[in-house]
């Protein structure tokens, strides 16, 4: 049986970076320089590409190695939401009513967490 969660989270977050992007080209755009839209773009293309890699996680999790592939969907989540998530900050903090002083240590985070997660998925598929 596929890992349903996976796949329901990966549409989640699939819609969840179209509404991003569209919201960053058209609301966001206007209030950004180059480098902020620069931030913004990068941000949503990693929570793209990582939400169809977790909806291959659930297309593949009913496969032997299913428990590394879990563990695989769980740190591209996990990615998504330090490098993207500060990246989504980074290029709208003169907007925001809060200080994101020190969120720029979250991307490197995200970042392990993404490599981590495709040497997992790697472990989880070859067994």
């Amino acid at each position: 049986m596929r890992n349903t969660l996976f796949l329901r989270w990966a549409a989640f977050l699939g819609a969840a970076a179209v509404a991003s992007g569209a919201f960053g080209a058209h609301g966001l755009k206007p209030h950004f320089s180059e480098y902020q839209v620069s931030l913004f773009e990068k941000g949503v293309q990693y929570h793209f590409i990582h939400a169809l890699a977790i909806l291959a996680i659930g297309l593949l999790s009913d496969r032997k190695g299913g428990l590394w592939l879990r563990v695989s969907g769980w740190l591209f989540s996990l990615g998504i939401l330090f490098f993207s998530g500060s990246l989504y900050l980074l290029a709208c903090q003169n907007l925001l009513p809060f200080s994101v002083k020190g969120i720029e240590f979250a991307a490197p985070v995200g970042g392990i967490c993404f490599i981590g997660g495709w040497l997992v998925m790697a472990m989880g598929i070859r067994r």
